[in-house]
């Protein structure tokens, strides 16, 4: 049903990649601001 070409699987890998990257640059950015408020303390 869907395409198999190459291109639409690099394609959705990529997206894949950048989603999953996404959300750890949020988490490391939740971390790193918790753990500078618990420094202040």
């Amino acid at each position: 049903m869907g395409d198999k070409s190459p291109k639409s699987n690099q394609k959705k890998s990529s997206q894949k990649q950048a989603a999953s990257s996404s959300a750890t640059n949020k988490k490391n950015a939740a971390t790193a601001s918790k753990q500078a408020a618990g420094k202040k303390k």
